[in-house]
C-alpha cells in the first residue's frame, strides 16, 4: 500500500481519498506504480482546484449575476463532493462554501441598483407623462406631434416599473397623446374650413380692388383701399396654391392706382410751389414776433397771419409738416405768454400764496418765543429742536414769499 497525505493505493490498486467524513475510493488504477496512480488522481485534483479558482474569479470580479454564479457554485460543489480524484476536497468545498456571503452581497447590491434604476425609471416616466399632458392641453401643432413621438422614444428605452404603477403612468400617457392627436386633427380640418372661407372673401376683395385700380378719386379711393387690406388681413390665410396669386393680384391693383396717384399728386405739388414760397415769406414776419415784447400787438399779428395764411391754399407735400410746425411754434410762444401772465394774475392762487406767507410768519413768530423761552431756562436740547424748526419754517418762508411776489407783480 502506498499513501500520501491526502490519498492511498490498495494492494488492489484501488485508489482512496482522505476526506472530512473518511475516505472513499476515486478509482483503480491497474497499469503503473502506486505514485504513478496518486499522481494521476492527484492531477485530477489541480484541474478540479483550477476550475474552482477560475469560478472564485468570476464571482468575485462579478462576471456573472447573482442567480447564474449561485447555480454555478452549487454545480461546481456538487462536482468537488463527488470528484474522483485525490487531494484536499474539503478545503475546495470551503472555498465554494465561501462564495455565499459574496454572493449574497452582490445580490443586495444588484438589488439596490435595480431598486435605483426603478426609481429613476418612475421618475422619468412621470415627467414623460407630465410633459405629454401639458403638450395635449396646447396648441402647439407644429411641434407637439415630434415631441410626443420623442417621448414615446424615451418612454420605450426606459425599463418596466412596478406593473400597477406602469400601467396607470401608460393610460395617462397614451390618453394625452390621443386627446391631443384628436384635438389637433380637429383643428387643421377648421384650419382647412377657414382657408376655404378665406379664399371666397378675398377673391371677393380681390375683385373690388381691380375695379378701383383706374379711379382718380384719390383720397376716396386710397380709403377704400385701406378698409380693403383691413378685410383682407382679417380674412386670414386662404389655401395655399391661391394665396399667392390672389395676393398678387390685389397687390398689382394697389400698385396700379397708387402709382397713378403719386404721379397726378407730384403734377399738383409743382402748382403749389408758389404757395409755399407764400408761406414762407408770411413766416419772416411771424417769426419776427418772438421774442414777444408787446403781447396784445403780438395777437393781433399773429391772427392777421394766420388769416392770410389759411388764403394762400396748400402747399408741396414735403413742405407741409415743416411750414405747419415753424407757424405752431410762433404761436405757441405768444400763447405761453399769455398763459404765463395770466397765471402771475390768478388772484385765487395769489390769495393762497398770501395766506401761506401769513401763516408761516405767525409760526415763526410763536417759534421765536418758544427759543427765547428755552434759551433762558438752559434747555440745550429744546434750543437745539426750536433752532432746527425755525431754519426750516424760514426756509418755506422764503419760498412762499417769492411765490407771493409773482402773483403780484
Amino acid at each position: 500500500m502506498t499513501t500520501s497525505e491526502w490519498g492511498r493505493v490498495a494492494e488492489d490498486r484501488t485508489v482512496y481519498v482522505r476526506t472530512a467524513d473518511g475516505e472513499r475510493a476515486v478509482g483503480q488504477y491497474p497499469e503503473g506504480t502506486p505514485e504513478e496512480a496518486l499522481a494521476f488522481f492527484a492531477k485530477r485534483y489541480d484541474e478540479l482546484a483550477g476550475s474552482v479558482h477560475l469560478l472564485e474569479q468570476r464571482v468575485q470580479g462579478a462576471l456573472v449575476s447573482p442567480d447564474e454564479a449561485t447555480e454555478a457554485v452549487k454545480a461546481m460543489r456538487a462536482q468537488v463532493v463527488e470528484a474522483n480524484a485525490v487531494g484536499d476536497l474539503t478545503a475546495l468545498v470551503g472555498r465554494l462554501d465561501a462564495l455565499g456571503p459574496v454572493i449574497s452581497v452582490q445580490r443586495q447590491a444588484r438589488k439596490a441598483e435595480r431598486d435605483l434604476k426603478v426609481a429613476a425609471a418612475k421618475t422619468d416616466k412621470e415627467r414623460i407623462v407630465a410633459d405629454a399632458e401639458k403638450i395635449a392641453e396646447g396648441n402647439d401643432w407644429r411641434n407637439g406631434a415630434n415631441r410626443l413621438r420623442q417621448l414615446l422614444d424615451e418612454w420605450k428605452a426606459l425599463p418596466r416599473i412596478d406593473r400597477a404603477s406602469d400601467d396607470q403612468l401608460w393610460r395617462r400617457f397614451s390618453t394625452a397623446r390621443t386627446s391631443y392627436t384628436r384635438r389637433r386633427k380637429l383643428h387643421f380640418a377648421e384650419q382647412n374650413e377657414k382657408r376655404d372661407a378665406a379664399r371666397v372673401v378675398k377673391q371677393r376683395l380681390v375683385k373690388e380692388a381691380e375695379g378701383l385700380a383706374k379711379s382718380t378719386d384719390w383720397g376716396g379711393t386710397a380709403a377704400s383701399y385701406r378698409d380693403l387690406m383691413r378685410d383682407w388681413k382679417a380674412a386670414g390665410p386662404a389655401p395655399r396654391d391661391v394665396e399667392d396669386e390672389l395676393w398678387g393680384r390685389f397687390r398689382a391693383a394697389q400698385d396700379t392706382f397708387f402709382g397713378a396717384r403719386d404721379e397726378a399728386m407730384a403734377a399738383q405739388d409743382s402748382e403749389f410751389a408758389a404757395n409755399g414760397e407764400a408761406k414762407e415769406k408770411l413766416l419772416v414776419e411771424a417769426e419776427a414776433l418772438v421774442p414777444v415784447t408787446d403781447l396784445e400787438a403780438a395777437k393781433r399779428a399773429i391772427r392777421d397771419l394766420s388769416e392770410r395764411w389759411d388764403a394762400i391754399g396748400k402747399v408741396p407735400r414735403e413742405k407741409i409738416r415743416p411750414l405747419e410746425d415753424r407757424m405752431k411754434a410762433v404761436e405757441q410762444a405768444i400763447r405761453s405768454i399769455e398763459q404765463e401772465q395770466w397765471r402771475r394774475s390768478d388772484p385765487e392762487k395769489s390769495a393762497r400764496a398770501d395766506d401761506m406767507v401769513a401763516k408761516l410768519e405767525e409760526a415763526i413768530a410763536k417759534v421765536e418765543k418758544d427759543l427765547d423761552a428755552a434759551r433762558t431756562s438752559g434747555n440745550q436740547k429744546k434750543v437745539s429742536e426750536l433752532e432746527e424748526n425755525l431754519a426750516s419754517r424760514r426756509s418755506f418762508l422764503e419760498m412762499a414769499q417769492r411765490a407771493s411776489a409773482d402773483y403780484s407783480g
